[in-house]
């Protein structure tokens, strides 16, 4: 008796739980797709629930309802006061064009708000990563209230540079130290990598801007005693624009000197994309990317707090007042 009596209950729970997809069966359909399930695998589970496929069609319908919010909260004003750091990138997915193939880059920018939180700030179809495409960009988020920037991390993009300072002249540059040793890495046998990503990292161990300096030095010297010319020409070219983070204070520097934090998100949406692969036309590709980035931005990674800004405010204040 009391096996029957479990086995109505199950019946009555797995009923309830059905009503209840059924009625946000929209929202359940599109969180399924942009968290990476395939349209096969979303027909199987509709399937599973009720007995009755969801057709590619629906989706596609629900799909487009979504991206009408999806470009709202895209545009919408930034309001999380002043923005001392922001981290950029441009991601590169493929896009069918013509019946032809190409690669499509879109900007994407996050931010630290003065109270200590990450943000997602906003994400563009930037062609060609260009300076045309970072200006526009960058215009875009000010206009959307982008304010307060003191440093903005990246990697090493003429066109991104020359965009910074043109609209925001008052922030400094941080060039990733991660992207940094890649490049130097390009130009060193595979069997010297390992040491030389050593020496490298001694660099930006240092507890002063005038110490990393001095290491650098020693570097370039013992690169050129190895024979690894053009990895010394690299290092002594490109070593002060990875030394901006020592201009703010030392408790930020070790998330400050690279963009990893920007670099997770990519992931995150390269992880996405793959289930799609080559995009019909730009915009998919980018309501793609933003509903990614909507979706992470309301998890734990934007309700926790990313750094103490207490020490940032000390900093400026002290610099004031000594100014």
């Amino acid at each position: 008796m009391s096996e029957k009596i479990v086995q109505l209950n199950e019946e009555v729970i797995k009923g309830q739980i059905k009503e209840l997809i059924r009625g946000s069966v929209e929202e359940a359909l599109i969180e399924m797709y942009l968290a990476g399930v395939s349209v096969r695998r979303v027909e199987d589970i509709t399937e599973a629930l009720w007995g009755s496929k969801v057709s590619p069609a629906t989706i596609s319908e629900l799909n487009k309802k979504a991206y009408v919010h999806i470009e709202d909260w895209r545009n919408r004003p930034l309001q999380g006061g002043r923005y001392p750091y922001v981290y950029v990138d441009g991601i590169y997915l493929r896009r069918n064009w013509g019946g032809e193939y190409e690669n499509v880059a879109i900007l994407v920018a996050i931010a630290v708000n003065e109270d200590g939180f990450r943000e997602v700030l906003g994400a563009a179809d930037g062609m060609k990563e260009d300076k045309a495409s970072w200006v526009s960009f960058f215009q875009w988020l000010r206009g959307r209230g982008l304010d307060g920037v003191k440093l903005i991390v990246g990697d090493k993009c003429m066109g991104m540079l020359e965009a910074v300072g043109e609209v925001f002249p008052e922030a400094k540059y941080q060039r990733c130290t991660v992207h940094f040793y890649r490049n130097v890495f390009s130009v060193v046998p595979r069997s010297k990598v390992r040491i030389v990503a050593k020496m490298l990292k001694a660099i930006h161990a240092q507890e002063s801007k005038m110490a990393s300096r001095e290491k650098a030095k020693a570097v370039v010297a013992e690169l050129r005693a190895m024979k690894l010319k053009e990895a010394a020409k690299k290092v002594e070219d490109g070593i002060e624009e990875t030394l901006t983070y020592c201009d703010f204070p030392s408790e930020h520097w070790t998330r400050i000197r690279t963009n990893n934090v920007i670099e997770r998100l990519n992931r995150e949406i390269r992880r996405r994309t793959r289930v799609v692969g080559a995009f019909p036309d730009g915009n998919s590709a980018l309501m793609l990317v933003c509903a990614r980035l909507r979706h992470v931005a309301g998890t734990q990674w934007g309700n926790k707090k990313y750094m103490n800004m207490k020490h940032l405010e000390t900093a400026l204040d002290d610099a004031f007042i000594a100014g």
